[in-house]
C-alpha cells in the first residue's frame, strides 16, 4: 500500500488544502469529487455576464489560514465598507467601527438601533475580543449567542435589529442559537480585517489551491460510495487502493460515508437580481433591522465588486438564512418592495440557490478542533472538525495532511 496514493474524498476547501499539504510534502495524492467541479460550498456560477456566488459569502481577510495557504494578492480581494447599513423606518441607517471608519460617528451614534450605551457595550465588546487570542475565546465558558449578548447588558433592541440579522448572515443563525465562543472569534475578525470578495468569485480560492495540484490528480464526477482505511470504491463499482484515505466531503456527507454521528446542518437560500439601477450606493452589507426577515441581508455586489456585473447593470444578492423552501424570489421581492418600492418589480431574477447544508451547527458547548484521525485508521476534515468558516476548513484540512505526514514518521 506504500506505493498508493493518499486518496482524498472530496475537493472542497479542506480536501484541497489537505491534498496540496500533502503534495508539497512530497506525498502522491488523488482527489476524487462527486461534482462537476472544485470548492465544494464554495462555487461560482456565470450568468449572462454576472457573477454568481452560491449563496452570499464572503472571505474574512483576517483569518490566518487565508494567508498561509493563499495568496491574498492573486484574489485582487474588494472590500466591502465596514460596519453595516440597517435598514429601518424607511430607510438606511449606518453603523460601523469608528475605529476604521472615525467619519461614521455621528451615524452611528443616531441610528435607532439601541440607545448610547449598547453602542458603548460594542466598543467594549471589540476591546475584549481584540485582546484575548482567538484560542482562549474558544475556550471561555460557553453560553449561546443571544444569551452572551443579554449578559453583556445589550438592549432587546439592539439585539433584534443589529446582531440578529448581521450574525443570521454570516454564521447562518438568525436565532443566535450557536455558541458563543465561535461568535466572539467572528467579531474580532470583523475588527481585524475586511469583508472581501475576490474580483472573479469566491471560486478563485479554491481554484487557487487546485491550481496547485498536478494535472490528472483531481478527478471530477467521482462519487465515493464507500471508504476503508485502505482503499474507496465509487459508485460505479470500481475499487481503488490508497495508502491513507481522507474524507474530506461536509459534515452529514462524512457522517454518512463514516459512520460518525450526524452532524446538524444551517440552511440558507440566496437570490439574485440583476438591475438598471442600484437601490443604493452602499458598499456595505445591508441588515434588515425590521425584525420581519425573512431576507435578513442584501448587498449590491456591482458596488463592492463591479466586475461582478456587466457594464452598466447592478447585481443585488439577498440573503435568507434558514430559508430554503417555497418562492424565495417572491419572498424576497415582497420584502425589498417595501424597502425600495415598486422599481424592484423591474429587476430581473438571475437564479435562487437553496443550500440545505450552508454550515454545521455549532450549538454551545461547542469544541472546536475534532480529531481528523480516527480509530479505524481513516482520516476526516472538514469544518465541522473545526470552525464553521473558510478559516476551519483551510486548518482542518492541512492538520489532517500533518497528522498522515506524522504518522509516517
Amino acid at each position: 500500500m506504500s506505493d498508493a496514493p493518499v486518496i482524498v474524498v472530496g475537493a472542497g476547501l479542506a480536501g484541497l488544502s489537505c491534498a496540496v499539504t500533502l503534495y508539497e510534502a512530497g506525498h502522491d495524492v488523488r482527489v476524487l469529487e462527486a461534482s462537476n467541479g472544485v470548492g465544494g460550498r464554495v462555487r461560482t456560477d456565470r450568468v449572462d455576464g454576472f457573477t454568481l456566488d452560491r449563496g452570499f459569502q464572503v472571505a474574512l481577510t483576517a483569518y490566518p489560514e487565508l494567508h498561509r495557504q493563499i495568496d491574498m494578492d492573486a484574489l485582487h480581494l474588494q472590500a466591502f465598507d465596514p460596519g453595516a447599513l440597517v435598514w429601518r423606518d424607511g430607510r438606511g441607517h449606518e453603523v460601523s467601527d469608528p475605529f476604521r471608519k472615525p467619519a461614521s460617528v455621528a451615524s452611528t451614534v443616531r441610528a435607532p438601533i439601541g440607545g448610547l450605551a449598547d453602542k458603548a457595550r460594542i466598543g467594549l465588546l471589540r476591546q475584549r475580543v481584540r485582546t484575548t487570542h482567538p484560542a482562549q475565546l474558544l475556550r471561555r465558558d460557553d453560553i449561546s449567542t443571544e444569551q452572551a449578548l443579554y449578559d453583556a447588558g445589550f438592549s432587546e433592541s439592539i439585539v433584534q435589529r443589529f446582531f440578529r440579522p448581521l450574525v443570521g448572515g454570516i454564521q447562518l443563525d438568525p436565532d443566535l442559537a450557536d455558541s458563543r465562543r465561535m461568535f466572539d472569534v467572528i467579531f474580532r475578525m470583523l475588527a481585524d480585517g475586511d469583508s472581501a470578495v475576490p474580483s472573479t468569485g469566491m471560486d478563485a480560492i479554491p481554484a487557487q489551491l487546485a491550481a496547485r495540484l498536478p494535472n490528472g490528480s483531481i478527478e471530477l464526477d467521482r462519487r465515493v460510495a464507500a471508504a476503508t482505511a485502505w482503499s474507496v470504491t465509487v459508485d460505479d463499482g470500481d475499487e481503488h487502493a490508497a495508502s491513507a484515505v481522507v474524507v474530506a466531503t461536509d459534515g452529514p456527507a462524512a457522517s454518512n460515508l463514516l459512520g460518525l454521528d450526524p452532524v446538524p446542518s444551517k440552511a440558507a437560500g440566496c437570490v439574485y437580481f440583476a438591475a438598471d439601477e442600484a437601490p443604493s450606493d452602499t458598499r456595505c452589507v445591508i441588515l434588515d433591522g425590521t425584525g420581519l426577515g425573512p431576507v435578513l441581508n442584501v448587498a449590491i455586489m456591482s458596488n463592492i465588486a463591479p466586475t461582478y456585473a456587466p457594464s452598466g447593470q447592478h447585481l443585488i444578492a439577498a440573503a435568507l438564512p434558514g430559508h430554503i423552501g417555497g418562492d424565495l424570489e417572491h419572498t424576497a421581492r415582497r420584502q425589498l418592495r417595501r424597502w425600495w418600492g415598486p422599481a424592484v418589480d423591474t429587476w430581473d431574477h438571475l437564479a435562487t440557490y437553496r443550500i440545505p447544508h450552508g454550515q454545521p451547527g455549532q450549538a454551545p458547548p461547542f469544541a472546536p478542533k475534532q480529531p481528523v484521525a480516527l480509530s479505524d485508521g481513516r482520516y476526516v476534515c472538514g469544518d465541522h472538525r473545526d470552525t464553521a468558516s473558510i478559516q476551519g476548513a483551510l486548518y482542518s484540512g492541512r492538520r489532517c495532511a500533518d497528522a498522515i505526514i506524522a504518522s509516517r514518521g
